[in-house]
């Protein structure tokens, strides 16, 4: 492709930071850059006609964690990791809804729940055994008392089928992630940021003074500071990175009728998530059951676990209603041994964050700024 003088002299030349990936991260970097560098060219690359990954393709939950995930996160990391992770995951919610309001989030705080079938009583009576001190520390982090609690009253209320045990998170909100990503968006372009969709990144090599990106179009762009923010892509750019990507699949019916319950709703340690949305049933999860085959970076669905998401809804959420599947889609995350992210310089003019966990709405901003903040005073 050939660029004109304009083209190259607009967008192309003089380029101080290049940012990688338009999603939740990489726009919270170039904010965050914007703000300290009020001059500086700041450019922002993005393969697709939205951000690519996950950042508009998730279920809109803000959340920090529900008990039974957390008691499964304690099976690999130590408590004060565990809860330095919730810290940082609710930190960043709050910096969220200060960078953009809850208004433009569409933020709504039914709270959150954990539900258990009959099967699940052991994991259940774990759970509550381990409300007294989880609260303990919730408190230290949120400043709210009795984060969790039980809430069997609710189920019946709720309507649900073989749902024997009910756990309610009281800080917990949800958000409309496409009204997130809009403003954010138009925040930082109104901010004098380019951000440029549909051009592909092949490659990159670290120079002696500047960074060369090489987009798939024949373009080449030299950059003093480059930010990889792909998350579950990182390693189609640079292979020796710890980050496996993860497929995320979900589904959303049609309307529902006097839809009984608000909130979002977790299920078996986190890997099944629902919620309320615009009198609709959003339904995720299903990675468990097929582990190694979810480990993609390839957009899709699979039967398997198309039917068990059907299956929870006909069984578990909407026993005995009539509904149909209006829409379903998938979403890659950027997963790694340990729920930790990583921030670091990779070459003396390269850097990335990358490794969400799967909670990017969570901490995306403030993973942002923690990758801006390092790039700014090296």
């Amino acid at each position: 492709m050939q660029l004109s003088y304009w083209e190259r002299k607009t967008y192309f030349n003089d380029v101080d930071f290049c940012i990688i990936g338009s999603g939740i991260v990489g726009l919270n970097a170039a904010l965050y850059l914007r703000k300290k560098f009020p001059k500086q060219n700041i450019l922002v690359l993005e393969r697709g006609f939205l951000p690519y990954g996950a950042s508009t393709r998730n279920a809109g939950f803000a959340c920090f964690g529900s008990v039974s995930e957390l008691l499964h996160d304690l099976k690999n990391h130590s408590e004060d990791e565990v809860f330095a992770l919730v810290a940082k995951r609710w930190n960043g919610l709050q910096r969220l809804r200060a960078n953009l309001s809850d208004q433009n989030l569409h933020y709504e705080g039914h709270g959150g729940y954990e539900i258990f079938t009959r099967e699940q009583e052991e994991l259940y009576l774990q759970c509550v055994d381990a409300l007294v001190s989880f609260n303990k520390r919730l408190k230290d982090i949120t400043g709210v008392s009795d984060v969790y609690s039980v809430a069997d009253n609710r189920i019946k209320q709720f309507g649900f089928g073989n749902v024997s045990h009910m756990l309610w998170n009281r800080a917990e909100g949800q958000i409309d992630a496409g009204m997130m990503m809009n403003t954010l968006l138009e925040k930082v372009r109104s901010m004098n940021v380019n951000v440029l969709n549909g051009l592909n990144v092949e490659r990159f090599t670290d120079e002696t003074t500047y960074a060369e990106i090489v987009l798939s179009e024949g373009i080449i762009i030299k950059a003093k500071k480059l930010l990889l923010a792909t998350n579950g892509f990182a390693r189609q750019l640079i292979p020796e990175l710890n980050v496996t990507p993860a497929r995320a699949q979900v589904l959303i019916t049609s309307p529902i009728e006097n839809l009984p319950f608000k909130g979002t709703f977790h299920y078996d340690e986190g890997y099944y998530y629902f919620r309320d949305v615009d009198g609709r049933v959003l339904l995720g999860g299903g990675r468990n059951l097929d582990f190694e085959g979810e480990q993609t970076t390839a957009f899709g669905l699979t039967e398997q676990i198309q039917n068990r998401l059907e299956r929870m809804l006909k069984e578990v959420i909407l026993p005995g209603k009539n509904f149909s599947v209006e829409m379903r889609w998938s979403g890659i995350m950027g997963l790694g041994e340990k729920k930790t992210t990583i921030v670091k310089k990779i070459s003396p003019h390269v850097y990335c964050a990358v490794r969400m966990g799967g909670m990017g709405i969570a901490i995306g901003s403030l993973i942002g700024e923690e990758a801006a903040e390092i790039m700014s005073v090296d």
